[in-house]
């Protein structure tokens, strides 16, 4: 296959919200996950980047990835990750997300963990 037809190879349409970082800025940005391989993804988002630039991305799951902004049209841009992942996992349901033991108005010890509800 040609390099233009391995693109679409086990690429997931999906919609995840991520944090980004940008080489050289201390700002933290929140983007919007298009689509997700094990080599690179599609973001969407309000971040000044530049083809070439370094980058590392938060994915739920996963955690930060070291990456190279492949391309960039208007918000949207490509990253190529430095480390291939398993995709998968970030559409895994978080785990280990528990409200702390303690209650807020008593600070006493609960009984059970809350878990932490998705909206």
């Amino acid at each position: 296959m040609s390099n233009v037809d391995t693109r679409q190879v086990d690429r997931d349409s999906l919609f995840l919200l991520a944090q980004l970082r940008v080489d050289g800025q201390s700002e933290i940005f929140r983007v919007k996950v298009r689509n997700l391989s094990a080599g690179g993804m599609m973001a969407e988002g309000e971040v000044r980047v530049i083809r070439g630039a370094l980058v590392e991305v938060e994915l739920r799951n996963i955690g930060w990835i070291e990456g190279t902004v492949a391309w960039k049209q208007d918000n949207r841009f490509g990253i190529a990750f430095v480390d291939e992942i398993d995709p998968k996992r970030a559409r895994a349901p978080v785990t280990g997300s528990t409200v702390s033991q303690y209650s807020a108005t008593t600070h006493a010890p609960q009984s059970e963990p809350q878990v932490l509800r998705k909206l």
